[in-house]
């Protein structure tokens, strides 16, 4: 069989499961393959098939999302290792890059907190070489993530994954503050969401679930950015698309104003805080 006709084939079974079939059986080939998906169209589809691609797609028909059976996925242009420790990169998260670039393209200190992959602070130091940052995680395992991803994007001489939970009394001794610019993508979905089994079954539950509204993290992190900041500093967070206003008044309890930025489906998806 050749790589196009099991394609075909593989996109046929995932049809029942998945709104991505297609695209879904193309990533699995092409991760087989050992190349990326646009050469392996170009150049591979006449090839003989890759052995093992009905053992992945049987791994995608239990909802396991295709980038933890392939240990990738792409963000900002970059690619990312990740696996059932850390959150899936998603391309709305990337409004968080975009508007903390747009804001402190001078920053020179970034803090992440709820690191995970890495992907917002290693996003964001690729495209400011002049700057350094910590990203902090409770989690040792998205910490290795972390890591490893900062030493394969060549970024490990500027960034810094340190453990911190942001519940613990004095959790930012030693961070390196104050900080021109800090990026939190805390959990935000409310505990009885109805989530797709692909999320709910296999990604990390301590970094999606924040209370029965979603806001237990934003109330506990987002009162502490201001002693964070150094003068002039901005923070980035990202939010449920229902939680614009209720983040918002928390930020201004705090002494901070809010921008609102939309993600490309122009749904709510960050607020930039600064100081009043």
């Amino acid at each position: 069989m050749k790589v196009g006709e099991a394609i075909r084939a593989a996109a046929a079974r995932l049809e029942m499961t998945s709104d991505t079939a297609r695209l879904d059986a193309e990533l699995l080939a092409a991760h087989l393959l050992g190349m990326g998906r646009s050469e392996m169209l170009l150049r591979a589809m006449a090839d003989e098939a890759p052995h093992g691609l009905d053992a992945l797609v049987e791994r995608r028909l239990g909802h396991e999302p295709v980038a933890y059976i392939t240990g990738r996925q792409e963000f900002y242009g970059l690619p990312f290792i990740v696996n059932p420790a850390v959150l899936i990169p998603r391309g709305d998260s990337e409004t968080i890059v975009e508007a903390a670039l747009a804001a402190r393209p001078d920053a020179r200190r970034v803090l992440d907190c709820g690191t995970g992959s890495g992907a917002l602070l290693l996003a964001v130091l690729a495209y400011l070489p002049q700057a350094s940052g910590v990203g902090i995680d409770r989690s040792e395992a998205a910490l290795t993530v972390a890591r490893a991803n900062a030493e394969a994007l060549g970024l490990r001489p500027q960034a810094r994954m340190e453990r911190a939970d942001w519940h613990a009394p004095g959790w930012a001794e030693g961070l390196g503050g104050p900080f021109d610019l800090i990026l939190a993508n805390p959990p935000y979905v409310e505990s009885e969401a109805d989530l797709a089994p692909s999320v709910k079954a296999h990604e990390p539950h301590g970094a999606l679930f924040a209370g029965a509204n979603g806001l237990d993290d934003y109330r506990v992190l987002v009162p502490k950015i201001p002693a964070l900041l150094a003068p002039g500093g901005v923070a980035v967070v990202e939010i449920g698309w229902t939680q614009a206003e209720a983040v918002a008044a928390i930020a201004a309890a705090a002494g901070m104003d809010a921008r609102l930025h939309r993600d490309l489906g122009d749904r709510p998806r960050a607020l930039e805080l600064f100081r009043k």
